[in-house]
């Protein structure tokens, strides 16, 4: 017994192609007329029209017929449209749960498996490469409200002022537009130490004014 082909689909009622009764007596008439090779009798105005309509009937049957076979179609390649992605990643779960798996076993290195897992890591970045999913590079560049999600402002004197200082949460894009946008810290540049007294200094300022005041 075959098995099933996951991508076929039963069919509704309602999708099944539209059917025409064309063996009427006049279109059999023509056609034993074209047969034979006699001369087809001039049709009445009312035979006409009639042929006329089944026509339009029958060209509208297979505009219907086609409309629902293309969207027949159309759902089946959205619906199993992720099988290669999924395949691909069925390898990176496929080394994880080895690794899982070798972090187990007694005596096991805690290096080789950081080791493993790094590959694991590794393998994971180019399937999603493989696919048009690549990360978005934000350290050390400048903030873009487009690719960039600021979370934070910090002084920094080695990252210039609206560049990004730390990436917090990588962001990807799938060929060109944004999956997640990278979650960013942006440095406002060197702290500036002169632009306010803090708050101690404030306050040992208002204490040594006072006993001048007393002493008017």
């Amino acid at each position: 017994m075959q098995a099933k082909d996951p991508a076929d689909t039963t069919q509704d009622a309602s999708d099944d192609p539209i059917e025409l009764d064309h063996a009427t007596e006049h279109d059999q008439a023509l056609e034993n007329a074209m047969e034979t090779g006699e001369t087809t009798p001039e049709l009445t105005v009312d035979e006409r029209v009639a042929e006329s309509e089944r026509e339009v009937l029958r060209a509208k049957a297979e505009l219907e017929n086609f409309r629902k076979r293309m969207q027949r179609e159309s759902e089946q390649q959205l619906k199993y449209s992720k099988l290669p992605l999924v395949r691909d990643l069925l390898e990176v779960v496929d080394n994880l749960g080895r690794a899982i798996d070798a972090a187990g076993e007694e005596g096991a290195a805690i290096q080789a498996l950081r080791e493993g897992v790094e590959m694991v890591s590794q393998q994971l970045g180019q399937t999603l490469a493989k696919h048009g999913c690549q990360p978005i590079a934000a350290l050390g560049t400048e903030f873009d409200p487009n690719i960039h999600e600021a979370i934070s402002q910090m002084p920094s004197s080695e990252i210039p002022a609206g560049a990004v200082m730390q990436d917090v949460a990588t962001g990807y894009l799938l060929h060109d537009r944004v999956v997640r946008p990278s979650q960013v810290i942006v440095s406002t540049g060197p702290a500036d130490a002169g632009a306010s007294p803090s708050g101690a200094e404030a306050t040992q300022s208002d204490a040594s004014s006072e006993p001048a005041e007393e002493a008017e």
